[in-house]
């Protein structure tokens, strides 16, 4: 698919195509119909993340809460079983899965959301470092990092989704 195959989808297959754009989340894309046509990937990420921005703090938090934990072992959404695939985590040692499983119910209980990092940008050993980093911050901090990794995924779903082609 391309950018101008996009503009011209009706509504629902629009928000069918992007609905998993930011994970678990069509109201994103549901957020930017009515602003096509878009003239590149870059011009629909920027109208996605804007919808983002603009949500309240509760919705906010429904966004992070619809991530699943990192190397977990449990039904994840195609993208992100790709995602975590591309790190190695579908295939860690059991002793590395541990430590997977620790620092993310460590996580979880300090902010009360999953740990979010844009997976395709590291290695699993940088992860664990940014676990084992971000575990420092203050819940207000975490809250910011988490969206900015989120508006990466979904930047690199995108990449992956639609070619870089302008429209003329």
């Amino acid at each position: 698919m391309d950018v101008q195959t996009l503009n011209e989808c009706d509504r629902s297959e629009f928000v069918r195509v992007l609905g998993e754009i930011f994970e678990h989340s069509p109201w994103v894309a549901e957020g930017v119909v009515d602003d096509r046509p878009f003239a590149a990937r870059a011009d629909l990420h920027g109208a996605m993340v804007a919808v983002v921005r603009r949500a309240d703090p509760e919705a906010h938090l429904t966004l992070i809460r619809a991530h699943p934990d990192l190397g977990a072992r449990v039904r994840l959404s195609t993208s992100s079983t790709a995602e975590q695939a591309s790190a190695g985590l579908d295939q860690m040692p059991e002793a590395e899965f541990r430590r997977f499983h620790d620092l993310n119910s460590r996580y979880r209980e300090r902010f009360g959301f999953p740990f979010i990092i844009a997976v395709r940008d590291t290695t699993r050993a940088g992860i664990l470092e940014a676990f084992e980093r971000r575990l420092g911050n203050n819940r207000d901090g975490e809250i910011r990092t988490a969206l900015e990794q989120i508006e990466r995924i979904a930047e690199i779903r995108l990449e992956q989704l639609l070619p870089a082609i302008a429209l003329a």
